[in-house]
C-alpha cells in the first residue's frame, strides 16, 4: 500500500500517526494523573476531617455517656455540611454506629471490616457501604488518655462525585489534547511538504536511480574527478582520480591539505577558473578548477585532471628526433659539400691534398658516434648519451662522458630520465664551443649522476626555487619548468639527493644520487615544492 503512495503523503501520514499517538499518550497520562490529584486531594481533606473528629474532646467524652449517639450525631452532620464530604461515621469499639448520613442506621453494626483502625492504624481506599461505594478514611479513637482504642472514624466521599469532578476539569484536558493534535498535524503537513520541495519533488526510486546514474557517470569517466567542499574536505574522487593521485590510498571524507599536492589545493581554494600544468608526484597532469555552486550559492571547488605524462613524453620523443632529423640533414648538406670538394682535388690531380682533406676531415660527424663508456652497460641509457651527443654536436657543443662512467641495468628509466632532463638543462644554457660533461659513478649502494655546465650558473638565492614544480627562467613556460622538479621526485623515492653547485671554473654541477632499490612511485605522497631533495 505505501508503494503506491508518494513520498510526501508517506511522510504525512507517518507523522500524522505518531502525532496522533503522541497525543493519546499524553492525553491517557494526563487524565490518569488529573484523577489521581483529585483523589489525593480528597484523601488529605478526609484525614484531617477524621482525624480532628476523633481528636474532639465532646466526640471523646460522649462515649461515656449513656446515649452518646445525641451527642455525636449533630456534630457529625455539622462537619459533614462544613466539609462537603458524604458522611462522617462514628463508632465504639464493636463497630457499632453514633452517627450516620442516615439516622436510621444509628445503633447499627457498621458493614465494612472496622479491625484496620481498631488496630490503632489509618485505612484509606475504596470500599462499598450502605451508601454505596466510596473512597473513605478510616482513622481510630483513643481515650483521654491516649493508651485505648475505643472507636472509629470513618469520612467518605461517594466515588460518583469523584468521578464528577473529573467529568468538570474533562473538557479542558481535551480542549488542550485537541489544540495539540492540530498543531502536530499542521507541523506534520508543513515538514512532509518542505522535506519533498527540499529533494526537488523526487521519488526515492527516482533519487536512486539519479544516485546510481550519477555514479556510473563519474566513474565511468576517462578524466578524474574531484570535488573538495568549502571546508577544504574531498567530497567525491572518481576511480580516475584515484588512479592518478594515490592509488594505494582513499582520498574521500580527508582533508584536502593532507592528501593532496599543495598545488591541487591552491588551485581548489581559489573562486577563478583557471587552467594549469601540475606536477603531481611524477605525472604531468593538466588540471582544470572550476567553482561548484549550488542556487547561485559556492559550495566548493571540483577538479578535472587530465594525464598528460605520456604525451610529454611523446613530444619530448618528438623534439628528439627533430633534432636528430635536422642534425641529419645538416650533416648530409656538409658530407655533400666535402664530396663535391674531394672530387674537384681528384679531377685536378690533387690527390696528395684529397688524401690529407679526409684525413683531416675525419669521418664526418656521425649521428650514432661512440661517446659512452665500457661501463654503460644500460642501454637504455647508452643510447640516450649518444643522442644527445649527436645533438650536442650539431649545435656546437661537446658532451663528454667520462671514460671511468658505469651504469648497469636496473629495470627502471629513472636514470636515462635524470641523465635526459640534466642535459638538456645544460644544453639550454651552454653556447657554441662550451663543454658538457657526464659522470656516472655506480656501487653496491646505487648510482651517482653528474651533469656540469659552462653556462651562467645557478645563483645561490635560486638553488631551491629551481627544484619546484613550474620554475622556469625561460620566457616561454608552458609545460616548462618540470625537467628539474621530475628530477628532484625520482631521487626523493629512490631514497637519494640532489644537489647543485658552482665548480671551479664556472658553471653549474648538478649531483643525483639514485639508490639500488628503486621505490614504487606515490604521486600523492610528493609535496609540491622541491620534495625536501638536500640542494647545496
Amino acid at each position: 500500500m505505501l508503494r503506491t503512495l508518494s513520498l510526501r503523503t508517506q511522510l504525512m501520514l507517518l507523522q500524522l500517526s505518531i502525532v496522533l499517538t503522541v497525543v493519546l499518550v499524553a492525553g491517557a497520562v494526563a487524565l490518569t494523573m488529573l484523577e489521581q490529584q483529585i483523589r489525593d486531594a480528597y484523601e488529605a481533606k478526609m484525614v484531617g476531617v477524621a482525624q480532628s473528629v476523633a481528636r474532639l474532646p465532646s466526640i471523646v467524652d460522649a462515649f461515656d455517656d449513656p446515649d452518646p449517639s445525641s451527642t455525636i450525631q449533630p456534630i457529625a452532620e455539622v462537619i459533614t455540611q462544613s466539609t462537603e464530604v458524604t458522611y462522617v461515621v462514628v463508632t465504639d469499639a464493636e463497630g457499632i454506629r453514633y452517627s450516620h448520613a442516615n439516622p436510621e442506621r444509628i445503633g447499627e453494626r457498621v458493614s465494612t471490616d472496622p479491625s484496620i483502625p481498631l488496630s490503632g492504624e489509618i485505612y484509606v481506599g475504596t470500599q462499598t457501604g450502605t451508601l454505596g461505594e466510596s473512597w473513605r478514611v478510616k482513622v481510630p479513637v483513643f481515650d483521654p488518655d491516649g493508651s485505648e482504642v475505643i472507636g472509629t472514624v470513618s469520612v467518605g466521599t461517594l466515588e460518583s462525585l469523584l468521578h464528577a469532578d473529573l467529568t468538570d476539569d474533562l473538557p479542558v484536558l481535551l480542549a488542550w489534547l485537541v489544540i495539540a493534535a492540530l498543531a502536530g498535524s499542521g507541523g506534520a503537513i508543513y515538514v512532509s511538504r518542505l522535506v519533498w520541495r527540499r529533494i526537488y519533488q523526487l521519488e526515492p526510486e527516482e533519487i536512486a536511480a539519479l544516485l546510481e546514474t550519477r555514479d556510473a557517470m563519474i566513474h565511468g569517466i576517462g578524466e578524474g574527478v574531484v570535488a573538495v567542499d568549502e571546508r577544504g574536505r574531498v567530497a567525491l574522487v572518481n576511480d580516475e582520480a584515484t588512479r592518478l593521485l594515490a592509488p594505494d590510498g582513499a582520498l574521500a571524507g580527508r582533508a584536502a591539505a593532507d592528501v593532496l599536492d599543495p598545488a591541487l589545493v591552491a588551485m581548489a581554494t581559489t573562486s577563478a577558473e583557471q587552467d594549469e600544468t601540475v606536477l603531481v608526484g611524477e605525472r604531468m597532469l593538466l588540471v582544470r578548477a572550476t567553482a561548484a555552486t549550488v542556487d547561485g550559492r559556492r559550495v566548493g571547488s571540483v577538479l578535472i585532471l587530465r594525464d598528460r605524462t605520456e604525451l610529454h613524453q611523446l613530444l619530448q620523443d618528438l623534439d628528439g628526433a627533430r633534432d636528430a632529423a635536422q642534425a641529419l640533414r645538416a650533416q648530409a648538406h656538409e658530407f655533400s659539400n666535402r664530396m663535391h670538394i674531394i672530387s674537384g682535388l681528384l679531377e685536378l690531380d690533387q690527390v696528395r691534398e684529397a688524401i690529407d682533406y679526409i684525413e683531416r676531415t675525419g669521418h664526418g660527424g656521425a649521428v650514432v658516434g661512440g661517446n659512452t663508456a665500457p661501463g654503460i652497460t644500460d642501454p637504455v641509457v647508452a643510447s640516450l648519451l649518444m643522442a644527445k651527443t649527436s645533438i650536442c654536436e650539431e649545435r656546437g657543443i661537446r658532451l663528454v662522458v667520462a671514460p671511468d662512467s658505469a651504469a648497469d641495468p636496473d629495470g627502471t628509466d629513472d636514470v636515462a630520465t635524470v641523465i635526459g632532463n640534466l642535459v638538456d638543462n645544460a644544453m639550454d644554457v651552454s653556447g657554441h664551443g662550451d663543454t658538457i660533461r657526464v659522470s656516472l659513478a655506480q656501487d653496491l649502494g646505487g648510482i651517482t649522476v653528474s651533469v656540469q655546465d659552462e653556462g651562467a650558473g645557478v645563483p645561490t638565492g635560486q638553488r631551491e626555487a629551481i627544484f619546484t614544480a613550474g620554475h622556469s627562467s625561460k620566457a616561454e613556460r608552458g609545460a616548462r619548468g618540470f625537467g628539474l622538479a621530475l628530477v628532484a621526485r625520482i631521487s626523493q623515492r629512490r631514497e637519494g639527493w640532489v644537489r647543485v653547485e658552482t665548480p671551479d671554473g664556472g658553471g653549474a654541477r648538478f649531483t643525483v644520487r639514485l639508490s639500488s632499490a628503486p621505490a614504487a612511485a606515490d604521486p600523492a605522497g610528493w609535496p609540491g615544492t622541491r620534495q625536501g631533495a638536500p640542494v647545496a
